[in-house]
């Protein structure tokens, strides 16, 4: 059984676009698993990880009415035949599987991998991940494409916590790997160089996106980031998604 986020009282499992880095624009059926080992103060996703009880800060306190989530009320628990089922009625072949952090349940993920494989060979399956667990070997035998988002300081986590170098090293060389880094100040492209520096990530894999959950916030830093990416040879992501249907969950 795997722990999935819930939305409108059912498990997070839809068909859209991808709204972020490599394959922008693609339609896709995301897989958006429940818990994080992290707590970025600007995670869009806090209902996967932000629990009562817990001394976490979010910058959506400062929203009237926020109060962190009920655990057993933001958590669906699925069979793999079930979380197959409503992949297979989508007819489509991109599949993203997201969190929280995927990979804190990626023991319980090789049967569904197994199993999504057996229903369509042709599947390509790609993960959002922080980039703090190196995938099994059975789960990346299973997989095509790791999107990572090695977090900066502007997440407000912890170094240690959010940089763990022989994971980071392990997603450099892998020719599955490319690396999203969430910019909201021209200050954080030095943590970004130091990063691709000390692990030897390719500039070509490396995408740079501002950091928003607004048309607004994003058009603020767009034009900026667009230049760094010009000056260092990285891609340019934005956050299409936004610009689309706004910070809306389950599109």
């Amino acid at each position: 059984m795997l722990k999935l986020a819930k939305l409108n009282n059912r498990p997070e499992i839809f068909h859209s676009i991808q709204g972020e880095g490599k394959n922008l624009g693609k339609p896709s059926v995301f897989i958006r698993l429940s818990l994080c080992n992290l707590y970025c103060k600007w995670c869009d996703t806090d209902y996967t990880w932000n629990w009562e009880g817990t001394s976490y800060t979010h910058n959506n306190e400062a929203l009237p009415g926020y109060q962190k989530f009920a655990k057993d009320e933001m958590m669906a628990l699925l069979s793999d035949d079930e979380i197959n089922n409503i992949v297979a009625d989508y007819n489509c072949k991109n599949l993203v599987i997201t969190g929280g952090e995927p990979l804190i349940q990626q023991k319980s993920l090789i049967s569904l991998l197994q199993l999504l494989r057996k229903t369509n060979p042709l599947y390509h399956i790609e993960y959002e991940t922080n980039g703090t667990f190196i995938p099994l070997p059975e789960v990346d035998a299973l997989s095509d494409q790791y999107n990572v988002s090695v977090k900066l300081s502007n997440s407000g986590v912890d170094y240690g916590e959010r940089v763990v170098p022989e994971v980071i090293s392990w997603f450099a060389a892998s020719p599955k790997s490319n690396f999203k880094f969430v910019v909201d100040t021209n200050d954080d492209l030095n943590e970004v160089q130091q990063i691709i520096f000390d692990h030897k990530i390719n500039n070509e894999a490396v995408f740079l996106m501002p950091q928003g959950s607004s048309v607004e916030s994003l058009q603020q830093k767009q034009n900026w980031i667009v230049e760094l990416c010009k000056q260092y040879n990285y891609n340019y992501s934005d956050r299409l998604h936004i610009h689309i249907w706004g910070a809306k969950r389950g599109i």
